[in-house]
């Protein structure tokens, strides 16, 4: 063997060569595994984190540098009216945080209706209703709640006025949107949006995306345990009533008929006669030329007792704003086997009156969604973000449409005609591209 292939052979045979292709199949492994799980993955930031490209659906340029920054905030007006309009508004100004790469600085929400309760609007934390640990935990990669208390240089401030009026289009918001996202605006450390409530502000994200942030909330400990109490003492009471009524029936004592019933199911319907809404909905009828907006106590009545896959005798909770309810006669009417509660007769009025209106329409949001079957008014944002909540839940559950009629946690449009006369079936839109229809009604639910 000559000297020349004695080294070439040793070269071949040698254990550093053996490392080294060791070394570049790891290398090839491991870029092949990056390929498949991480295909928008762009790098690694300043401070070492990872960051991917593609995180969000947003529709900005291909190029810009996607991701949630936690040293980049954004920062809103204080959110007032109803609390799902306060849902609403605050879903929309974290969406406005992502398009803008940046976190939302925790806003303010207000514990009562603004103009009912002058004397009592004040503004409430975030995080004295909805948990925001497990907010951030929740949506993590998606939205990004900030504190105050982050902020290095609080005077670095610029104001980013939203337009009004006819002349400022959707086009128009999202285009300022887009240029505040860049150099020189987002060389600030804050953008403060001023002007309206974020509720108006325009709308630029599907369904889905405001789904995914109310699947973030989380209420504090404090009033999940309310609602807590709440459901039990429907599931109870309504127990102890239908064991009662089928006792004679069955020739057994109450208390071994509820025992087979646990954990007895009921029914929420969301009530919406009180004097304000009657005012508000008949104007919208008139403006919208609408007829399917204003329901009676009788026509309610009727249309929830219609429901043919409804089992009975059925317990029904009865979610009403009692302080503005003029009918004190909602518990008359109801056909047979429909057993009809509200707070009062419950005996959980002692529940609500202490809290004010925010926290109040909380604990009746938990307890609504938690029902077996719901029937609201799809005009109404309290109803529709039920609705929605209800259709994600199922989607989870991998069932694909809830308008089969043995579906579970069924959801129902009572001011909508359906079959055999009672409510229709309802089902949000996910593939909806706008929150068009949750945030001011619709008289389209799918089914």
């Amino acid at each position: 063997m000559s000297l020349w292939n004695f080294k070439i052979w040793k070269l071949s045979h040698s254990p550093f060569n053996s490392l080294i292709c060791k070394c570049l199949a790891l290398v090839v492994a491991a870029l092949v595994l990056r390929a498949v799980l991480f295909p928008n993955f762009s790098g690694v930031d300043v401070r070492g984190k990872l960051v991917v490209s593609d995180i969000r659906a947003r529709p900005l340029e291909k190029d810009s540098d996607y991701g949630i920054r936690q040293g980049k905030y954004v920062e809103v007006p204080q959110i007032v009216w109803g609390l799902n309009n306060q849902k609403i508004a605050f879903a929309r100004a974290c969406l406005t945080a992502r398009m803008l790469n940046r976190t939302l600085l925790m806003p303010s929400l207000s514990a009562s209706l603004f103009y009912k309760e002058i004397d009592q609007l004040q503004p409430i934390s975030f995080d004295k209703l909805f948990q925001f640990r497990k907010f951030n935990s929740l949506c993590n990669g998606f939205v990004r709640l900030g504190q105050y208390s982050e902020l290095l240089n609080q005077t670095e401030v610029l104001e980013l006025q939203k337009g009004s009026g006819r002349k400022w289009t959707l086009v128009r918001d999202f285009d300022q949107l887009k240029e505040f996202s860049r150099d020189p605006y987002d060389q600030y450390e804050v953008i403060r949006i001023v002007g309206k409530n974020p509720f108006l502000w325009h709308d630029h994200w599907p369904v889905k995306d405001y789904a995914k942030v109310f699947e973030c909330l989380a209420l504090v400990d404090e009033f999940a345990k309310e609602a807590d109490r709440v459901v039990s003492k429907i599931r109870a009471v309504g127990g102890e009533a239908i064991g009662e009524k089928l006792a004679p029936e069955l020739g057994q004592g109450a208390n071994g008929v509820r025992s087979k019933l646990q954990p007895m199911p009921y029914m929420a319907v969301h009530m919406r006669i009180e004097k304000d809404w009657m005012i508000h909905c008949k104007k919208l009828e008139q403006r919208s030329n609408i007829n399917e907006i204003c329901s009676s106590k009788e026509e309610i009545i009727e249309r929830v007792g219609n429901i043919k896959e409804l089992s009975k005798p059925t317990v029904i909770y009865l979610a009403v704003a009692d302080s503005l309810l003029e009918d004190k006669t909602i518990l008359n009417g109801w056909q047979e086997g429909l057993l009809p509660f509200e707070k009062k007769k419950l005996g959980v009025s002692q529940i609500y009156d202490k809290y004010p209106y925010l926290i109040k329409s909380a604990i009746d949001y938990e307890v609504c969604l938690r029902a077996d079957v719901f029937v609201g008014n799809s005009f109404s944002t309290f109803s529709s973000l039920i609705a929605l909540e209800r259709t994600q839940k199922m989607i989870r559950m991998g069932v694909s449409s809830s308008c089969n009629n043995s579906i579970r946690w069924p959801s129902y449009a009572y001011n909508i005609m359906g079959d055999f006369g009672g409510p229709r079936k309802w089902l949000t839109n996910m593939s909806d591209t706008s929150l068009q229809a949750i945030s001011y009604g619709s008289n389209h639910v799918t089914c």
